[in-house]
């Protein structure tokens, strides 16, 4: 993300404000407080505590306004989208939906985004048939053209590869799951706790085109195409009509330093200065307290913000979080 700093601001708006604010440090109490005294829709605290800044900035490993894929547009003329909608009732069956990955010292997340939504649609599109964990370790390591690895890369270029090459199944770090499981391990935000301490971006595993010892079938044999990859407009209502219809999708959108400290609540950028670009999966959306918002599962582990998954608002292109949303259909 360093190389990318030139990108999008959130609104105008948002980025005068912000340049008036007194500069509180990053990750701290005072920044806590700030957020919290302005009242808005959401409330901040400590998710990291142990870590490195180059790591924070090394998560956020999204090139912004990247290669595009083409738009499907939905008719969305007579079509009746509840007030709320959440995938994980929806579709029970589906366990990839509740999900919580961590793509540890690494930024991976253009990969994550991606393998945790094909996990989901290849089983609501299966009806619960094919309930399997897509490889992050297999589009990381092996997509070139998707970027440069853990130091960033394009969501749209990862559902290509999906579409063109295929992956393979692999679950959580240690968990020898599937045929290529991440190797990067969590690290530990917390004081004391039993993982490694979170330090700047680590390197790319190796594409190894075979599966772990003990997994069958093949590499080959393992992999799970996409029919079709495709970008949707970044209006909310065909947004919503493609969760709805098809299952979640993959978003990219811009961190500010006070993202960091989300916690609970309707995320909307208060304060604090842009990181990097981050890509995650949208799931759902809904309304609290009359503010719309996007139901999304982070990357992060399930330690950080409300056990892993954040909201933020809904219909208003926050942080860009509307405008770079990429999907794909499996091929079964």
């Amino acid at each position: 993300c360093r190389m990318h700093r030139l990108v999008l601001l959130c609104v105008l708006a948002t980025a005068s404000v912000t340049w008036s604010q007194p500069h509180l440090p990053l990750l701290s109490s005072k920044m806590v407080d700030f957020i919290n005294k302005a009242n808005t829709t959401w409330t901040a605290g400590q998710n990291f505590h142990n870590v490195d800044i180059s790591y924070v900035k090394g998560l956020c490993g999204t090139i912004l306004n990247g290669p595009k894929l083409p738009e499907v547009v939905h008719n969305v003329d007579g079509i009746q989208l509840p007030d709320s909608f959440d995938p994980r009732q929806q579709w029970p069956n589906c366990p990839t939906i509740q999900q919580i990955r961590d793509q540890g010292s690494c930024g991976s997340c253009w990969a994550f985004g991606a393998v945790e939504a094909i996990s989901d649609r290849l089983c609501i599109h299966s009806n619960g048939k094919i309930s399997v964990e897509i490889s992050a370790e297999d589009l990381l390591s092996c997509c070139d053209e998707c970027g440069m690895g853990c130091n960033g890369g394009f969501p749209s270029a990862a559902w290509e590869f999906w579409a063109k090459k295929g992956l393979v199944t692999g679950g959580l770090y240690d968990s020898k799951v599937g045929c290529r499981p991440y190797t990067i391990a969590p690290c530990e935000h917390h004081v004391n706790g039993t993982r490694p301490p979170c330090q700047g971006e680590g390197e790319t595993p190796k594409c190894e085109e075979q599966c772990i010892d003990g997994y069958s079938p093949s590499y080959q044999k393992d992999k799970h195409f996409g029919r079709r990859s495709y970008s949707v407009p970044s209006q909310q209502e065909q947004i919503m009509t493609e969760l709805y219809k098809n299952g979640p999708v993959e978003a990219a959108f811009s961190v500010y330093e006070d993202f960091l400290l989300y916690k609970t609540g309707v995320y909307q950028h208060v304060t604090g200065e842009m990181l990097g670009g981050h890509a995650i999966k949208i799931l759902g959306w809904g309304e609290e307290n009359e503010t719309p918002y996007w139901l999304v599962a982070n990357s992060w582990n399930s330690d950080w913000g409300d056990k892993g998954f954040f909201k933020i608002k809904r219909g208003n292109d926050e942080c860009g979080i509307e405008s770079e949303v990429v999907t794909g259909i499996p091929l079964n």
